[in-house]
């Protein structure tokens, strides 16, 4: 069991603003997951992967594919306060979900 968090690499956001768009993405996921996903998981150690992609088509293009698997996912929007200007689509989180499903989806992405 794993979650995955993919950002937007052409932002270039800052490590601080990636981490607090990447727990944005971490909590916006989870609340989305089924309950026996979620205990599975933590109990599992809560593992979690952070990954990289090139363009907002891109993650456009997992979120579609985490859509039409029925995986848990959450989009991250901005609000603009501080390095990116408002409405920014910065990053993505899929599941947690089974290792293989996650893997399916995201498994070609570099890490972060």
């Amino acid at each position: 069991m794993k979650q995955a968090i993919v950002v937007r690499n052409d932002l270039k956001m800052g490590k601080g603003k990636i981490a607090a768009q990447c727990c944005h993405a971490a909590i916006g996921s989870y609340k989305k997951t089924d309950k026996e996903k979620i205990r599975k998981w933590e109990n599992s150690g809560s593992a979690k992967v952070v990954l990289k992609v090139k363009s907002l088509e891109e993650l456009y293009e997992l979120k579609e594919i985490a859509k039409r698997n029925n995986i848990s996912n959450c989009l991250i929007t901005d609000a603009g306060r501080t390095q990116i200007p408002s409405s920014t689509i910065t990053c993505l989180g899929i599941g947690p979900d089974e290792d293989e499903i996650i893997d399916k989806i995201t498994g070609d992405l570099k890490l972060l």
